[in-house]
């Protein structure tokens, strides 16, 4: 389809009639319906959602004349624009989309005007990690950098202030690379690909139909840029043999050929062979976040830097000085002897698993949710470990209470008030436990988001006497 941005200049769109599809919470839909409000364009902001759902972001807009049609979607907004922005969350075949002349994503618009170098980052797991590690050490060390994207940050925000000699580190989910496919306008210098496990099923009914999205990262990449992935992982050794770009893994060895990075089960440091043919330490053996998953996350961090010109002398103090970021084991507060976690962003089972395991000490688990068609099996070993399961309301929950019934593991709720959850875990944990909010599951019932769980969740025990 064909839209005015590919000929267009900022300043030819006075004037222009622009619908922005979704309003939403995180920031996305805000930026766009700024950005082109500052350019002179007649804003239309149409959304499912009512008024008083959508206040915070309707008010970070108060500065601006922009129409509103909130509670439904009205035809003539699309047929009438001369430009759509849509939600990633709107599905591209939507009725309304059919209708537009030219539709566009805030990443989209985006990439064709940003003049920096691109570094971007996907996967299932540990993509916001990934991304937000890789800004630290490149800024750490010297390199300029913005971090944008899937993380709630649209880079519209900062299009103003990128140049030429900078990195824009952009998280990118499954949905918006899959806005992009055909567009020719993602080419990425550094793309890192997380390691991939069953996700987003509910939309997209498969796995090869969910990986194709991934596989767009570097779709359109050449032997000028790099192609990080996951030695340990099958998906990340397809991406390795399809990719165009040279490769650089990362796993628990190192590639028998070719450059990578080495992430030892024992916790030392982390090796890797660059060009030259000598091993330099990216990752230092000591962390400040918890866990072998952000072990590995750092190392995919740490050799993107690398590739983008960081010095190599600079990243292991860069990389050992992160720490961490909100909703990602994120350390909440400690009481009476007991440690409490927020990992509300682990939305698939297998982020139960990891965070469970990177805990030496008795586990509390306050876990569950809403499903979207994922199996918890990924997540059996961790309600096995775990010494107390705490369950929140929802029907991903009813299919983990099956596997705890089979493995007569006992559990307290479901409870539909994260209030009630916390008290519950308060009462079970003793000195020297663990509180860990990792629900495996979406927050769709309860909470308005992830982040919606994780505040709540960290207002609940800050309300602990």
């Amino acid at each position: 389809m064909h839209s005015i941005m590919e000929t267009i200049r900022l300043e030819d769109l006075r004037g222009k009639r622009v619908t922005i599809m979704g309003l939403g919470l995180n920031g996305g839909g805000v930026a766009s319906a700024r950005f082109m409000a500052q350019q002179g364009a007649r804003v239309t902001v149409t959304d499912t959602k009512d008024e008083a759902s959508l206040a915070d972001s309707i008010a970070a807009l108060g500065d601006f004349d922009i129409r509103y049609v909130l509670g439904r979607h009205e035809m003539a907004d699309f047929s009438d624009a001369d430009l759509v922005i849509k939600n990633p969350a709107v599905r591209p075949d939507n009725q309304y989309l059919a209708a537009a002349r030219a539709v566009e994503t805030d990443l989209s618009i985006f990439l064709r005007l940003c003049p920096s170098r691109i570094a971007a980052v996907t996967g299932s797991k540990g993509k916001s990690t990934v991304s937000t590690a890789l800004a630290w050490i490149l800024n750490s060390s010297g390199i300029k950098a913005f971090l944008g994207g899937n993380i709630t940050v649209s880079p519209l925000g900062f299009l103003d202030s990128a140049g030429p000699d900078d990195v824009i580190v952009l998280e990118l989910s499954s949905w918006q690379l899959g806005d992009l496919y055909g567009r020719k306008l993602l080419k990425p210098k550094v793309a890192v690909l997380t390691r991939i496990v069953p996700d987003h099923l509910d939309r997209y009914g498969t796995m090869d139909a969910y990986v194709a999205d991934k596989r767009l990262i570097y779709a359109d990449q050449d032997r000028s840029d790099w192609t990080v992935y996951d030695r340990d992982d099958e998906y990340g050794l397809s991406f390795a043999k399809e990719s165009r770009g040279q490769g650089l893994g990362y796993g628990l060895a190192l590639p028998p050929r070719g450059y990578g990075i080495e992430v030892p089960a024992d916790g030392s440091p982390c090796m890797a062979r660059l060009p030259g043919g000598c091993l330099l330490e990216l990752v230092p053996g000591s962390l400040r976040v918890p866990g072998e998953h952000n072990r590995r996350n750092l190392a995919a961090a740490a050799i993107a830097a690398w590739a983008l010109g960081a010095d190599a002398s600079s990243i292991p103090r860069a990389a050992g000085t992160f720490a961490g970021l909100e909703h990602r084991l994120e350390p909440v507060k400690e009481r009476n002897g007991v440690r409490w976690f927020n990992d509300s962003a682990a939305t698939v089972p297998e982020a139960v698993s990891a965070a469970v395991g990177s805990f030496e000490s008795a586990v509390v688990l306050i876990t569950g949710g809403t499903d979207k068609k994922l199996d918890f099996e990924a997540a059996r070993s961790a309600y096995r470990k775990a010494a107390s399961v705490i369950l929140l309301s929802g029907t991903g929950t009813d299919k983990i209470r099956r596997i705890l019934d089979a493995d007569t593991i006992r559990y307290s709720g479901p409870y539909g008030d994260i209030v009630a959850a916390v008290a519950e875990a308060d009462r079970l944990a003793h000195p020297g436990s663990v509180v860990v909010l990792s629900p495996g599951c979406t927050s769709f019932g309860m909470f308005k988001n992830e982040f919606d769980r994780g505040r709540c969740y960290k207002a609940a025990v800050a309300a602990l006497l």
